[in-house]
C-alpha cells in the first residue's frame, strides 16, 4: 500500500489518499504529563534490530520481573470491550499502525510536541483511538512493576486480547520489545496503507515489510471488526479514479446506495461498520467482498488479482484456514524491526519519552 495517488484526480482526493485504510473511531486524548523533549531525530545508537532479533524476545520475558503483566492486560481489555465492543478493532489496529512505521516500538503512542508532529497526528492516523485505554493499562502496570513492561509489548498483547475477545484466533506473543525514541507524522503518512491503493500498490507496500501477497489478503481480514470514517469511504462513492460523481463499478449497487446514505458528500467524521457483523471477528468480511460489499476501495482490490480472489474465496468459507493464517501473520508482524536489550527504553508513560 504505497501512498501514490492515481492520475488525474482532484487535490481533495490527493489529500484523502493519505488517510489509512484501517482508520478507526475516536481520538487519542493527550496525557497530563509535561511536554517531552523533541524526539524527531534519528535513532542513532538505537537502530532497529535485524530480522533475527526475534531471538531476543520470548513469551516468558516478564515471568519474574512482572508476573501479572499478561493478566492485567487481559482483565483491562475485557473491561474496555464490555463497555464498548467497537474498541476491539481500534485496539487491534493500533499494533498494526505501530509496527508498520519504523517497527513495533510503541511510537504510535507518542504525543506531538509544540514543535513536532508525531505519528499519531499524521493524516494516515486520522481520529485514531485506543491511546487512552493503553495509557490506563500502562498506569496499572507501572503501579505494580515500574519501568518494566514496554508500551510496545502492551500493544502486542492488547491486539491479541482484543482479537480473541471479538471471537478471533489466539496466538502466542513473544515479549521483550523496547520503546522507540522517534515518532514522525511524515513516516506514518509514507508507510501506512491507503484506502484507494490498487492491488499492485498494496502488494508492493506489504512486500516492503516482508509479507507475501497471500499474507496481505489475510491481514486485510482484520477489517472484519471495527469501523471506518466516511473520509476513507467516499473516494470510491463520488470520486472514483478522480472522476466527479463516479462510483466504483465493483461496488454492489444497493450497497453503494446504502453507503451514500451513511456518508453523503462532504461528510468525513461519521462512521461505517467494516462488515455486516461489525464487532465479531469472522469470515463474513470475505463473504461481503465476494458480493461487492467492500467499505473501502482497497478492500475490493483484494479480488483484482487471481491469487487475491482465491484467498478471499477460500477465507470466506466456514472452517477455512483464515484464523490460523491470521494468527501466524500477526506473530510475524509483531517482529518487524523490534528494539530489544539496551536499545530504546521502557517508557514510564506511553505518550512521552523518559526525561
Amino acid at each position: 500500500m504505497v501512498t501514490m495517488a492515481a492520475t488525474s484526480i482532484t487535490f481533495e482526493v490527493v489529500i484523502i489518499l493519505w488517510i489509512a485504510s484501517s482508520l478507526i473511531l475516536g481520538t487519542g486524548a493527550q496525557g497530563t504529563s509535561p511536554p517531552a523533549p523533541d524526539y524527531g531525530n534519528d535513532y542513532g545508537s538505537y537502530a532497529p534490530l535485524s530480522s533475527n532479533s526475534s531471538a531476543n524476545l520470548f513469551e516468558e520475558f516478564y515471568d519474574y520481573s512482572c508476573p501479572n503483566a499478561t493478566t492485567i492486560v487481559k482483565d483491562m481489555v475485557t473491561t474496555f470491550l464490555a463497555e464498548d465492543p467497537s474498541l476491539a478493532g481500534s485496539l487491534q489496529r493500533l499494533h498494526f499502525h505501530d509496527c508498520w512505521v519504523n517497527g513495533c516500538d510503541g511510537s504510535i503512542l507518542l504525543a506531538s510536541t509544540s514543535s513536532f508532529s508525531a505519528e499519531r497526528d499524521g493524516l494516515s492516523n486520522f481520529k485514531i483511538r485506543g491511546i487512552v485505554e493503553i495509557d490506563e493499562i500502562k498506569a496499572a502496570l507501572e503501579d505494580q512493576c515500574p519501568l518494566v513492561v514496554s508500551c510496545a509489548d502492551i500493544l502486542a498483547l492488547v491486539a491479541r486480547e482484543a482479537t480473541y475477545m471479538a471471537g478471533g484466533p489466539w496466538w502466542n506473543v513473544s515479549l521483550g520489545r523496547r520503546d522507540g525514541l522517534v515518532s514522525r507524522a511524515t513516516d506514518a503518512d509514507s508507510n501506512l496503507p491507503t484506502p484507494v491503493s490498487n492491488w499492485t500498490e498494496l502488494a508492493v507496500n506489504f512486500a516492503g515489510k516482508g509479507f507475501t501477497a497471500r499474507e496481505m489478503v489475510i491481514l486485510n481480514g482484520a477489517h472484519t471488526i471495527g469501523r471506518a470514517h466516511c473520509m476513507t469511504v467516499t473516494p470510491q462513492l463520488y470520486n472514483y479514479t478522480g472522476i466527479d460523481d463516479m462510483t466504483n463499478p465493483a461496488l454492489n449497487v444497493t450497497f453503494a446506495d446504502e453507503l451514500k446514505q451513511k456518508c453523503p458528500k462532504g461528510n468525513t467524521l461519521d462512521t461505517v461498520s467494516m462488515d455486516s457483523t461489525k464487532n465479531q471477528f469472522d469470515e463474513l468480511f470475505y463473504q461481503d467482498l465476494l458480493e461487492g460489499k467492500g467499505v473501502l476501495q482497497s478492500d475490493l482490490e483484494m479480488m483484482n488479482d487471481p491469487l487475491g480472489l482465491q484467498v478471499v474465496t477460500e477465507s470466506s468459507q466456514a472452517g477455512s484456514t483464515f484464523f490460523d493464517e491470521f494468527a501466524a501473520a500477526m506473530v510475524k508482524m509483531g517482529m518487524i524491526e523490534v528494539l530489544s536489550g539496551a536499545q530504546g527504553e521502557v517508557r514510564r508513560h506511553c505518550q512521552y519519552i523518559n526525561q
